[in-house]
């Protein structure tokens, strides 16, 4: 299927494209801390590129081999890549907030030849994964002890010369292995070659509206395959401008100088940002002033302005369900989402509605997508021409995740309308059973809870329990307020309030005990999320199944538990 992709949409022929047709023009905006960025036209993007594809196989890397790059997004991870593809390896893309036990099964099941060290946040916590005696080179904006002790990539690229020529890579040939963050067990190796690559940018540049004067911020991991095909892959399909992120402290400035016309988010983020809004505005003031005529314009534009927003022709959210309360939330303050469905098997290319239409829903298959669900089980089955090859070195995983005929099992549960609009109702392995035989999927009562203002994530667990419970992450903010009596009873009641609504509209089989606020932040660190905000249910039960009993013992509708 990957041969459907023609030739000139394929990476490196679309980066010599580049080089060819629009040299002078800027392809990326690096901040370099205090303030300061960097521009860098295609033709030194397509440079330095060629410079470093000519050092890596100087080091030896062959045909095939595997180079793995670990670093936040910054225009040099895009370079890095580019270069392994030039010169002929496959990259192994490595999230940044990675467990150093998680860095060496990676390295070491990749078999990776050579690493590439960029911008991190927690590179001596890391560098442990790293096995001795690999090979790295650090980027710029390396941290300090990475530039000291590897060879750098500004001095490489200063004394090697540009490899020549236009070497490309057939379609059928593998590029890339992204590791799964895996809400379950150890990651697996997905493979996509340049065809399911090129096949998926295609395809979604039928839906998505990016061309050469659209301008992205890359802020989500690019070892997520929903940024780096929109971001990377899309770029070099359609030459648009990528500016990057600073930090989470500069976001607000980045966006600004970014001002996206197309943007995509995670729910968890949206919800974030949502409460940023509300904590100038509250919900009652920002209610009134939308009912009047002229105001509501100008209150609508702010927030947008403020947002780094109001130059956004499509905002997109994906890699989770985002609850429909917030989506119509956006579209009262003038930001329509669309809600985008795709897994890192298929390269993110499944589903997606037109903004601000069938909430509630994943929207309509792509161009070229076929779906359909299992009879027994409602599982969704999807097969593209942007399917994986498989998962590397696992050729059993491979065979349970594919149907006899090619499609591939999601995992996901969903059902699907006359028109073909597919509604994901919850993931297969999700679902639980209550002591009293009854199942309970959590995905929509989560859903409901998060719309708490003062909520950021939620789990709800309940296996063998005789009511499910629900175990919560306030925000930073509210979180604070709980650090007195006083703020701590407000919150407490709110809360209390906000799970008798939700329980009103459950089934009586549904409804939650209590609601357990957890005072330890759900991070990647401590295993409770991945890196795109998933919550680990198995990890959440883990540290917590032991005390679900106890807590529903305590009769209390809000628990407060400090770990």
């Amino acid at each position: 299927m990957a041969a459907q992709a023609a030739a000139d949409t394929l990476a490196l022929q679309r980066l010599y494209h580049w080089e060819r047709s629009a040299p002078d023009r800027i392809a990326f905006t690096q901040p370099l801390g205090g303030g300061a960025v960097r521009d860098y036209s295609w033709r030194e993007v397509v440079d330095q590129t060629r410079r470093m594809a000519a050092h890596l196989q100087a080091q030896g890397i062959a045909r095939g081999d595997r180079v793995a790059i670990l670093a936040k997004n910054t225009a040099h991870w895009m370079l890095s890549d580019y270069a392994i593809l030039m010169a002929g390896g496959v990259s192994v893309p490595l999230y940044p907030t990675l467990a150093p036990t998680t860095i060496r099964q990676i390295l070491e099941h990749s078999g990776a030849k050579l690493l590439f060290v960029g911008k991190l946040d927690g590179w001596e916590h890391m560098k442990p994964g790293v096995p001795a005696g690999l090979p790295c080179i650090a980027h710029p904006l390396a941290p300090d002890d990475a530039k000291n002790s590897c060879p750098r990539w500004d001095d490489i690229v200063a004394r090697t010369a540009p490899l020549a020529g236009a070497p490309v890579r057939p379609a059928d040939e593998l590029a890339t292995i992204i590791y799964t963050s895996g809400t379950t067990g150890m990651p697996k190796g997905v493979m996509h070659t340049f065809g399911t690559l090129a096949f998926a940018v295609q395809t979604g540049l039928t839906r998505i509206p990016l061309n050469e004067g659209s301008r992205l911020l890359s802020y989500l991991p690019l070892s997520h395959v929903v940024e780096r095909a929109l971001v990377e892959f899309g770029q070099l399909g359609t030459g648009f401008r990528v500016y990057f992120a600073d930090s989470l402290e500069t976001f607000t400035a980045d966006m600004q100088r970014a001002r996206p016309t197309v943007f995509f988010s995670v729910p968890r983020l949206w919800v974030k940002f949502q409460h940023a809004v509300l904590h100038k505005m509250p919900q009652q003031k920002l209610d009134l002033l939308l009912k009047l005529p002229i105001v509501s314009g100008i209150v609508r534009k702010k927030i947008l302005d403020t947002l780094g927003l109001d130059q956004c022709r499509m905002a997109i959210s994906g890699a989770a369900p985002i609850p429909a309360d917030l989506l119509r939330w956006y579209a009262r303050i003038g930001l329509k989402i669309a809600e985008g469905y795709g897994l890192t098997e298929n390269c993110a290319l499944s589903h997606i509605t037109v903004p601000g239409e069938d909430i509630g829903t994943v929207g309509q298959t792509y161009d070229g997508v076929h779906c359909r669900l299992d009879p027994d089980s409602g599982e969704i089955l999807v097969k593209s021409a942007a399917t994986m090859t498989g998962y590397y070195l696992q050729p059993e995983a491979t065979e349970a995740t594919f149907t006899s005929d090619g499609f591939l099992r999601t995992g996901d549960k969903g059902t699907i309308d006359a028109r073909g609009t597919l509604k994901i109702t919850g993931r297969v392995k999700d679902l639980f059973k209550t002591s009293k035989g009854k199942y309970v999927a959590p995905a929509p009562i989560e859903d409901k809870l998060v719309m708490q203002q003062a909520v950021e994530a939620v789990c709800v667990a309940g296996a063998n329990l005789g009511q499910p419970l629900a175990l919560v992450m306030l925000n930073p903010e509210s979180m604070a307020q709980a650090a007195t009596d006083a703020g701590r009873r407000e919150l407490e009641a709110s809360l209390a309030e906000h799970l008798k609504q939700v329980n009103r509209t459950l089934d009586p089989h549904e409804q939650l005990e209590c609601l357990v606020v957890t005072e330890e932040p759900w991070t990647v660190d401590n295993d409770l999320i991945t890196p795109t905000f998933k919550v680990k249910r198995n990890k959440m039960d883990d540290r917590f199944a032991a005390q679900y009993e106890p807590w529903q013992r305590m009769r209390r509708e809000v628990i407060w538990h400090k770990g």
